[in-house]
């Protein structure tokens, strides 16, 4: 019986062997939001295979359906039409009747212009493969083939990808992962490479923008190179970058080699560039945390369902602090600069009552119900794993040298996690291992350090911390009057947690009409400000479109700034290593 189930297996891996996947799209049409697609299957040749079409995109945690956007689906053999059926929200059934050679054809509606996303129409397409290919499970591991036909009057197309033929737009990808992980961007865009790291960048511009490619070289090969030297070497030999400009931009996405980038037309000049040139680095940094250095969870990946991860703090937050941190190693952040973007995290984490609720590694497991689904009461009970995430790697980064006296820090944990993890086992690694890292580098035990800040919600010891380098931080609670909310016009956006409002009775969605007689009228905080601590005030209200008014004493802000004074000594080892160029 064992050597029957053995030969059994045996064929079956032969068979699966030989099967071969390609796809056709085409975009006959592009004003009308459509790709068409053929996806051939060559050598599965039993009774019925399912097709399914991914339910999320990697590096963007949230399930977004794509199989909604499927329009006509059909199979056939030698145009001899096969019976399909769809067996739940994105698997369809072929029943082959032993067909060895099978065209799947679908439509795939793309008018959704994001990173993460696919989009068409008469000026250019772009797609993400997870809303674009389907895969058969059991094949995912076989090579597969790409061949694209732009509409008539476009010339170019921009992936990652490897080219399949020296002539036409066909590539191939060595299985379904990596055939995903490259986008695509098709049409007349503009074009220009840079070389940085030992790597040849290839940078596409669709839209028009203030951008001056000579400059965009220059820094950009600055960032790249930045980035690269924290681990010492880059695993790739080329590089892709697409850029998006448009009138609202929407952040980047990563891939293993390459990204999109989606931002607005005119950030190409003063402050609005720096913020550009962070994005590239942070998405370019991604390349190793995230993409190579990664949580178990995250690889191989399941399409169908969520994937579940307790680290997005390490694959974003670092990413967070990195991105600012190699604008200063790259020379375009002055020491002031990257203390001001260090200080504002601080802040900003510390002002959200969510901090005090959710610790950063639950922020990162909820990713999929609460970052991507923020409601009016997230700012009461969530953290971002972005903006925390990078706090904690700044108190890391810090301990670290000093620990060590300045011979170690952060990038060290980095290479560690790259070289070990990535390199030597080929895995990902667990949340115990991310602090066996952090404590084989620094020689510390760092228990308490993980309970406290990253399972809890204590606040981190800024004085102390801070302190190994010499820098004083001040802190200052605001003891002005507040009513505690946000509000866009005069509705009530935003109640916080613990105000004078949440503890008063404001509602989110009430419409603010006066406040003790005086008529609201773009002027709501003037009229806070002009009161007393301990006031009890009487705000008129519509709420539901009933007239009513609430009272209650308003209390002080309560808000905590902090203020990291420059006051370092440069020549200390724990200094020198963390303000390191």
């Amino acid at each position: 019986m064992k050597k029957l189930l053995l030969l059994i297996f045996v064929l079956s891996s032969l068979i699966l062997h030989s099967a071969e996947i390609s796809y056709k799209i085409s975009m006959p049409e592009p004003h009308t939001h459509y790709f068409e697609v053929i996806m051939n299957v060559k050598g599965h040749s039993k009774p019925y295979f399912d097709i399914q079409m991914p339910v999320w995109a990697p590096g963007s945690y949230l399930v977004r359906e794509f199989s909604r956007n499927i329009e006509d689906l059909n199979a056939t053999f030698n145009k001899k039409l096969l019976k399909t059926e769809k067996i739940n929200k994105n698997t369809w059934r072929i029943y082959t009747d032993k067909a060895d050679n099978v065209d799947i054809r679908y439509k795939v509606y793309a008018f959704e212009m994001s990173v993460r996303t696919s989009f068409i129409d008469a000026s250019h397409g772009y797609f993400n493969g997870t809303s674009m290919f389907m895969f058969i499970d059991e094949l995912k591991n076989i090579p597969h083939q790409v061949s694209i036909t732009p509409y008539k009057d476009w010339k170019k197309v921009s992936t990652a990808l490897p080219k399949a033929a020296e002539k036409g737009f066909e590539y191939t990808a060595p299985n379904y992962d990596i055939l995903v992980d490259s986008p695509f961007e098709i049409g007349n865009h503009e074009t220009f490479d840079f070389t940085s790291a030992g790597v040849v960048h290839h940078v596409a511009m669709y839209g028009k923008g203030n951008y001056n490619i000579e400059t965009l070289k220059t820094d950009m090969a600055k960032v790249t190179q930045a980035c690269t030297d924290v681990f010492g070497v880059n695993p790739n030999k080329e590089y892709t970058f697409i850029i998006h400009n448009l009138t609202e931009g929407s952040g980047g996405l990563e891939h293993l080699s390459s990204t999109t980038l989606q931002v607005n037309r005119w950030t190409y000049e003063g402050h609005a560039y720096l913020g550009f040139l962070s994005l590239v680095a942070h998405e370019y940094f991604h390349l190793w945390n995230v993409k190579r250095i990664r949580p178990k969870a995250l690889g191989p990946f399941d399409y169908n369902n969520e994937n579940y991860t307790h680290l997005l703090w390490v694959m974003e937050g670092f990413t967070s602090y990195y991105d600012e941190l190699l604008l200063y190693r790259a020379g375009f952040y002055t020491e002031d600069d990257i203390l001001k973007k260090l200080n504002g995290s601080i802040n900003s984490i510390e002002n959200q009552p969510g901090n005090k609720v959710q610790p950063v590694a639950d922020a990162s497991f909820n990713a999929w119900i609460k970052a991507y689904r923020p409601d009016e009461n997230s700012y009461n009970t969530t953290i971002s794993y972005y903006t925390k995430g990078s706090v904690v790697a700044n108190m890391l980064d810090l301990t670290i040298a000093h620990a060590t006296k300045g011979q170690k820090h952060l990038d060290d944990v980095m290479k560690f996690l790259y070289n070990e993890y990535y390199l030597k086992q080929n895995r990902g690694f667990t949340s115990s291992e991310m602090q066996q890292a952090v404590e084989k580098v620094s020689g510390l035990k760092m228990n308490d350090f993980f309970e406290k800040y990253i399972y809890g919600t204590q606040t981190f010891d800024y004085e102390t911390i801070y302190g190994y380098v010499g820098m004083p931080v001040q802190t200052m609670i605001n003891k002005e009057p507040s009513m505690g909310v946000s509000t866009s016009g005069n509705v009530v956006k935003r109640v916080i947690r613990g105000s004078s409002a949440y503890e008063g009775g404001l509602n989110v969605n009430d419409e603010i009409l006066a406040v003790d007689g005086f008529r609201v009228q773009d002027n709501l905080g003037d009229l806070v400000a002009s009161k007393n601590v301990g006031d009890v005030i009487d705000v008129l209200i519509s709420r539901d479109n009933l007239i009513q008014t609430v009272r209650f004493p308003l209390k002080e802000n309560g808000g905590m700034h902090y203020y990291i004074i420059n006051d370092a000594d440069s020549s200390s080892p724990v200094y020198k290593k963390w303000m390191t160029k």
